[in-house]
């Protein structure tokens, strides 16, 4: 669809009711030529010109948009902002000029989706930081919304994973239909962020309902994942809401389902249940504090899983 251009007013439809558009948007002078397209063919075409401006990295179109008069914060009919469109696509500048003209941050749409969500689904963690630096939320007030953590770790954006933590982010923070951040990544094959998750103090054992991290981890028949959570304690004999532990539901056959019985035919070594007793000693709070202790650096790997 081609793009009209602001600077030669054109006659557009009344814009539609769904819209509620915030008062101080434009100008009243303005409004009338501010779209360019058609407002009747659905929420896509509901989009102004800022929201393309950011959705394709062009900055000074956005500028000059800005100081003729677009709000940082107009919505389509589905409440997205020029903020979701420059988080989604990472472009970092318009990014940093929104949030300068004033863009909220925390801005949800009408399912729920915020541009921290968008920097996760497009992997961009110079975006997540810019949202995070002008406080943006980690996690949304309703638990049926998406969550970013979890966005992350079903893409594999481990950086942006380590981000949010680092940021406050709950490791464990469950939702009912997704479970735990670490259930989701171990289900998608994911171990850059599942090892990012378990490093931080995320329980091991916590998934969706019965259902284990070992367990979605076992159907994808991934050796490495497995090994990752076995050497993180996960406990071999949960069993799924079918009644089943994980070697039950390893592929017969498989390198996991051998795995399994290699280690439920040994008890785990005095080393790896020290590791993990401190660590429980410790506490999750306090975990990222085990490279300022007096420690030989080799004893202070040994407590990272490094």
């Amino acid at each position: 669809m081609p793009e009209v251009s602001v600077t030669a007013p054109v006659e557009a439809p009344e814009l539609s009711r769904k819209r509620n558009a915030e008062p101080g948007q434009l100008e009243p002078h303005r409004k009338r030529a501010c779209w360019g397209i058609l407002t009747s063919q659905g929420s896509w075409a509901d989009r102004s010109p800022l929201h393309e401006a950011a959705s394709q990295g062009r900055l000074l179109a956005l500028h000059t948009l800005l100081a003729q008069g677009y709000h940082a914060n107009i919505v389509t009919i589905d409440h997205v902002t020029p903020l979701h469109e420059a988080c989604l696509s990472a472009h970092v500048a318009c990014v940093r000029a929104l949030i300068s003209a004033g863009a909220n941050v925390n801005a949800a749409t009408i399912d729920g989706v915020t541009p921290l969500y968008n920097c996760c689904a497009s992997g961009s963690v110079t975006c997540l930081d810019l949202l995070l630096q002008n406080g943006a939320h980690t996690h949304t007030t309703h638990t049926h919304y998406p969550s970013a953590l979890h966005e992350a770790c079903k893409r594999g954006h481990s950086q942006c994973v380590a981000t949010l933590v680092s940021h406050g982010a709950d490791p464990d923070y469950s939702l009912s239909h997704l479970g735990s951040p670490l259930y989701v990544s171990c289900l998608h094959g994911n171990l850059n962020c599942s090892q990012v998750l378990l490093n931080t103090g995320a329980r091991v054992n916590a998934g969706r309902g019965e259902d284990s991290p070992l367990h979605a981890a076992v159907t994808r028949d991934s050796e490495d994942q497995v090994e990752v959570l076995l050497d993180h304690g996960a406990d071999v004999y949960l069993r799924d809401s079918n009644g089943q532990r994980p070697v039950e539901v390893a592929p017969p056959g498989g390198r996991t389902q051998q795995l399994l019985l290699s280690f439920e035919a040994s008890p785990r070594t005095l080393c790896q249940l020290c590791r993990l007793h401190i660590r429980n000693l410790i506490g999750r709070p306090r975990l990222k504090m085990l490279p300022f202790l007096p420690l030989p650096s080799l004893l202070t790997h040994y407590l990272e899983h490094i």
